[in-house]
């Protein structure tokens, strides 16, 4: 179970924040193998204050279209199956939405099964 934080400038439409979410999580589900319900998403809006990023890092350019995808998930895919999912991600980001891949970062933080509780105080991985 996924738990996916988005994070940008203020300023995006509505729309467009929408359909970020929608891209991110269907290629999560697609490229990273997750259930279809599984749709837990954080999209925050930061004013440049509050949002610092270097705009040449490993001589990227970024823009102020900069996003930040950081998905929490349980630990266990290969380094080919997470090659994969940044490149289709960023892709579809582009196709679909008009987002620079240069303005794509993404972050996995992988967990182990007993640091989730889904609901109701519950540890369901715990022994």
């Amino acid at each position: 179970m996924p738990l996916t934080r988005i994070v940008t400038l203020k300023g995006r439409p509505s729309k467009e924040k929408t359909q970020i979410g929608e891209v991110v999580l269907q290629t999560v589900v697609d490229k990273l193998h997750v259930p279809a319900n599984d749709r837990f998403l954080i999209i925050e809006e930061l004013d440049r204050e509050n949002l610092s990023f270097d705009p040449t890092c490993l001589d990227i350019e970024r823009s102020d279209g900069f996003l930040i995808i950081q998905i929490t998930l349980n630990i266990g895919r290969s380094d080919e199956v997470k090659k994969d999912f940044y490149a289709a991600l960023a892709e579809q980001l582009h196709h679909k939405i008009g987002i620079r891949k240069e303005d794509v970062f993404i972050n996995l933080i992988e967990v182990t099964k007993e640091n989730w509780s889904y609901g109701n105080g519950l540890g369901p991985f715990l022994a």
